[in-house]
């Protein structure tokens, strides 16, 4: 009999399933994906569904189910900070309280329940792994390497905000902890909170705001705010913060620092946010940089695994590589706590002698990232029947000359294929694609279709026969996790006049032969396409060089602002319908926006899927 182990991440945010058959990954999914809420913190009965539909394998079968942290010892931090926040945090406490009493201290009996009202079968024995065991899980188990170090930086678990490992073959050992409520990860929501977007949601938008700005309050971040030491510990000024007190991240003193009060949720941006931007960025780097300068000294390795939500900060990650702290880095696809559920059952599956076998092929266990769900043509072709939609089905060869024929004329495609990605980013298999030389083209993508804001850069997909031809990179980056800098042979040169733009003026500056995916400051969030990782989206790049000389193409996720990634043929539909996308590969069949009927919906989308 196989050992299965089930994985869950939930009651947080970003809520998944991941399902480990003798160590190796089977099926991973988040629950966002099948309820459509962004971020669903919610108990992931859908994503366990799908794993185990996947497996062919009923809840009896499974022989572990593994929970990504320790309620009780998150309990008892969350009863110390109330005991230290008191009484300025009563009101935020007294609301919350009541939940961590009645249940959340006992999440795992919680998730007991919740898988036997499931009716798939008896419930596995269930064990709780603690929050950065998971996610050091994550990152090592399935990297391509026999040992490594590894580094875990987020915003808190249980008390742990930041953990050193040492990874060899099936085991990890701690070696270093910073512990809550001196956080790195909480700092930089601090300052997303600040600068008007979403905490847990748009940290990206602050790193990407960053190339704005000038990281003028660098100094007063560190003099104030963070005592970073030689060796990237860290502890915060505490009298800046809010977070121990209530539902906010920053108060009075934080504004007074910062000259005025946070920006409002969809304000304005002016120069103080580029440049708060560009300086909470340029610390995080620094402490990210000391910290695996630290654990490449006390592991003597030469290769680093990271996870934990600032594991998505891919420019601090490209910095790394850049600077050649380790020979190679390899960062999990799903860094945040939806890779949590991963690590949990990956933890699960060592602890009970499952093997790596992914080691002996060269690559990593992740398959790509494409462990989410796959729909057959004749289901696909059953939706669009139903909802009397205009397609063709072209040869495999013939859909494929289409689609590049259109991106090659300025078309926007939406690329629905295989099974969908685990983690934040769009692979290939639910991507909207669009031409890189294009100069119009991030404007139209970010204001017609994603519905976003217009500083938002977007990523490059290249060939990865091809990469080092376009970007400065050191390795491969199959999982768009690191950034890297134009090479310079595809630069162009900008007039003097450029040199005294700034702001968001800076978007209208052409300065590479690949304008949708240049960032302000020369940079891109590259992924690289090898073959053996997803043979059909390398089919379609292969082609477009052949057509146009060019081996990249625009890749942004398959949503609008707000949405998550679309999992179902219906998801992908409605998006294309709603947006100015001009044409859908889905499976087997292309379907052209100006052959479709007219599309009718009750009532406003726009208002119903909640900004991001």
């Amino acid at each position: 009999m196989p050992h299965l182990a089930l994985g869950i991440s939930s009651y947080y945010h970003d809520s998944a399933a991941a399902l480990v058959e003798d160590g190796k990954v089977i099926a991973a999914a988040q629950e966002e994906r099948f309820s459509r809420r962004r971020h669903d913190p919610s108990f992931p009965a859908q994503a366990v569904k799908y794993c185990l539909q996947e497996s062919g394998a009923k809840l009896g079968d499974v022989s572990t189910v593994a929970y990504y942290e320790n309620p009780r010892l998150k309990f008892r931090r969350v009863l110390a900070t109330f005991a230290t926040a008191v009484p300025y945090g009563f009101a935020a406490f007294s609301e919350a309280l009541p939940d961590w009493l009645s249940w959340k201290r006992r999440a795992d009996d919680k998730v007991r329940q919740e898988l036997a009202g499931l009716g798939l079968g008896p419930v596995p024995a269930l064990s709780c792994h603690r929050h950065h065991e998971s996610h050091a899980a994550s990152a090592f188990f399935p990297s391509p390497y026999d040992s490594a170090a590894v580094l875990c930086v987020d915003g808190v678990g249980e008390w742990a905000t930041t953990t050193l490992w040492h990874g060899r073959d099936r085991k990890l050992r701690q070696l270093a902890e910073i512990r809550f409520p001196h956080s790195l990860g909480l700092l930089y929501s601090a300052f997303t909170y600040f600068c008007g977007f979403k905490v847990d949601s748009g940290e990206y938008k602050l790193m990407g705001l960053a190339p704005y700005g000038k990281p003028r309050f660098a100094d007063v971040i560190r003099k104030e705010l963070i005592d970073i030491k030689p060796d990237g510990s860290f502890r915060l000024n505490m009298r800046y913060f809010a977070y121990l007190h209530g539902q906010v991240m920053t108060g009075r003193r934080f504004e007074e620092l910062f000259h005025g009060p946070r920006r409002g949720p969809e304000g304005p941006l002016t120069e103080r946010e580029f440049d708060l931007a560009a300086s909470i960025q340029q610390v995080t780097e620094e402490v990210v940089g000391r910290l695996a300068r630290t654990v490449r000294r006390l592991t003597g390795e030469r290769r680093l695994c990271l996870a934990g939500g600032v594991a998505l900060n891919c420019v601090a990650n490209g910095k790394l590589a850049e600077e050649k702290v380790f020979d190679e880095i390899w960062v999990q696809p799903a860094a945040g706590d939806a890779g949590g559920a991963l690590g949990a059952a990956l933890s699960a599956a060592m602890g009970h002698g499952a093997s790596r076998a992914h080691l002996g092929s060269g690559h990593d266990g992740m398959s790509g990232a494409r462990l989410g769900p796959e729909y057959e043509d004749e289901e696909i072709r059953g939706y669009l029947d139903a909802k009397e939609l205009r397609y063709s089905r072209p040869e495999p060869d013939a859909l494929v000359q289409e689609v590049v024929a259109a991106l090659d004329g300025g078309k926007v495609v939406g690329w629905f294929q295989g099974r969908m990605e685990f983690g934040p980013r769009a692979l290939g298999n639910r991507s909207i694609l669009g031409d890189p030389r294009d100069p119009d083209m991030q404007t139209k993508m970010n204001l017609k279709i994603k519905f976003r804001e217009s500083f938002r850069p977007f990523a490059p997909s290249v060939l990865a026969s091809d990469a080092r031809d376009y970007f400065r990179l050191t390795q491969d980056s199959p999982y768009m996790l690191l950034v890297a800098d134009i090479e310079h042979s595809k630069q162009v040169a900008s007039s003097p006049s450029a040199a005294q733009t700034t702001g968001l003026d800076l978007l209208r500056i052409q300065r590479s032969v690949l304008p949708a995916v240049t960032h302000v400051d020369m940079s891109a969030r590259v992924q690289t396409v090898a073959e053996e990782d997803n043979p059909a989206y390398h089919r379609l790049l292969s082609a477009f060089k052949e057509r146009t000389g060019c081996p990249v193409l625009v890749n942004t996720s398959f949503n609008v602002r707000g949405e998550p990634i679309v999992n179902t043929p219906a998801d992908a539909v409605t998006c294309f319908m709603r947006t100015d996308i001009d044409m859908l590969a889905i499976g087997g069949f292309l379907l052209r926006k100006e052959e479709q009927p007219a599309w009718h919906e009750n009532g406003d989308w726009r208002t119903e899927i909640p900004l991001d």
